[in-house]
């Protein structure tokens, strides 16, 4: 696929145009490319990244570590190479360490900083400043990481010089973050760190660090490793992102007619939780030949149209789908039935509270959703055309823009620029596949 120009407009209009079709190819994963950079930047030698998300959070990444003297060249869209510096090898930053929206870029650069020789301070843009960092403070701090944090917000003002010692933290939060902030301040604890998840959540880290060659024992729901021992460079090709996907298979789904392939898409099994859930709701979506892109399983997605049925959606499935909850609200509003989701109070603290924009987006398209502290019921119920308004969530604002492919009538979807930070090109992209997507004006 080529580069396409991130959007940057404010507004978008959705609207019906028929069935969906074609081969598609969605951005490379979010979370592969942030982790891909900061393993890179402090490995011994140089490693090359194919696939790479230019999406605003992680050019933001790739961004801090150029400031904390790394070389990073890219001599090809989607391709970075980065001379690592080791992990006694980043310089001392000149001015606050600006993570603009990336939740992830700053949870886990907490977490790689908090045993570094210089202070550091890490900001974002106003959504970022508003989102939660103490769930991964308190345990830095347990290591012996001196963060400071107003309220437990950004910016988070980190102390360097600290000997941090490794810990056993038992989570009771399904958060692959967390985790990982504390993994990433193992690599300079002393002794061994261990992290244990009431509920398995994505092993991106743990599959990453073990590709550079950390020794590092993990299985599902507990990850163990050792300070001491250094990363070696290696070449990561990044997988489509399962999330960008997902917005996708729910449009080819409950649009009648779409016939839609999804080419290369990451299969990580603690990602794919949308995948179970639809296909309980009866959706037609087959796996292909799976295949394997830097450590990560992949697979092409054929979906097909297919009418939909209300369910509970299983609690063990809902920390492998905690960023396609926007995307599955809007397959729950066009099922039959009512669609029950419980355990994801984490989405209270994403980029928006994704529970009461979702609620309050598709109730003013005239659907029924009551709220819960941990989740919602979803009546399924025609779509009307309205207004509704992203909160500058990206991820809402791609779930509304497919809610628009039912809808009787037009969709005006407010505040989408931060479609940028996960799918530069998710208008063009759209459009393409058929979906009736278009700037306000």
């Amino acid at each position: 696929m080529n580069s396409v120009q991130a959007v940057t407009r404010e507004d978008w209009i959705a609207s019906p145009r028929g069935a969906l079709s074609g081969a598609l190819d969605v951005p490379g994963d979010k979370s592969v490319s942030h982790r891909a950079i900061m393993l890179a930047a402090i490995a011994d030698g140089t490693s090359r990244i194919e696939g790479f998300l230019e999406g605003d959070d992680t050019l933001a990444t790739a961004a801090i570590f150029g400031r904390l003297g790394v070389r990073i060249e890219a001599p090809a869209t989607r391709t970075r190479i980065v001379h690592g510096v080791g992990l006694e090898g980043l310089q001392p930053p000149q001015r606050p360490l600006d993570c603009g929206n990336a939740g992830t870029g700053i949870r886990l650069l907490a977490g790689l900083l908090a045993g570094q020789h210089f202070d550091s301070v890490l900001i974002g843009d106003a959504s970022l400043s508003r989102r939660p960092m103490q769930r991964v403070l308190d345990p830095l701090a347990r290591m012996g990481a001196k963060i400071v944090a107003l309220d437990g917000l950004p910016p988070l003002r980190i102390k360097g010089g600290q000997t941090l010692q490794g810990i056993s933290h038992a989570s009771d939060i399904a958060s692959a973050q967390v985790k990982s902030a504390i993994l990433l301040a193992g690599l300079q604890a002393h002794g061994t760190t261990i992290v244990h998840e009431a509920h398995p959540t994505r092993d991106y880290t743990e599959r990453m660090l073990h590709a550079f060659g950390w020794p590092i024992e993990f299985s599902p729901g507990v990850a163990s490793l050792t300070g001491g021992h250094r990363l070696r460079a290696t070449q990561v090709s990044v997988p489509a992102d399962f999330s960008s996907a997902a917005f996708f298979l729910v449009a080819a789904t409950i649009v009648p007619g779409s016939d839609v392939v999804l080419r290369r898409v990451g299969m990580n099994p603690r990602r794919t939780g949308l995948l179970r859930v639809l296909r309980l709701m009866g959706a037609d979506i087959e796996v292909g030949e799976r295949g394997e892109d830097g450590g990560e399983e992949v697979a092409d997605l054929h979906v097909r149209h297919a009418p939909l049925r209300g369910i509970d959606v299983p609690l063990d499935a809902v920390p492998d789908m905690i960023d396609e909850f926007p995307a599955l609200f809007v397959a729950a509003a066009c099922a039959r039935g009512t669609t029950h989701v419980r355990g994801a109070a984490e989405l209270r603290v994403k980029e928006s509270d994704r529970i009461a924009t979702m609620a309050a987006g598709l109730r003013s398209l005239g659907v029924l959703v009551e709220e819960t502290n941990d989740g919602a019921a979803i009546h399924g119920s025609p779509l009307r055309g309205g207004s509704v308004v992203s909160h500058g969530d990206h991820r809402v604002a791609m779930a509304f823009a497919v809610a628009g492919q039912r809808a009787e009538d037009e969709v005006r979807i407010a505040d989408i620029a931060n479609v940028a930070t996960s799918f530069p090109g998710f208008e063009a992209l759209a459009r393409s596949a058929g979906m009736g997507l278009r700037a306000a004006g």
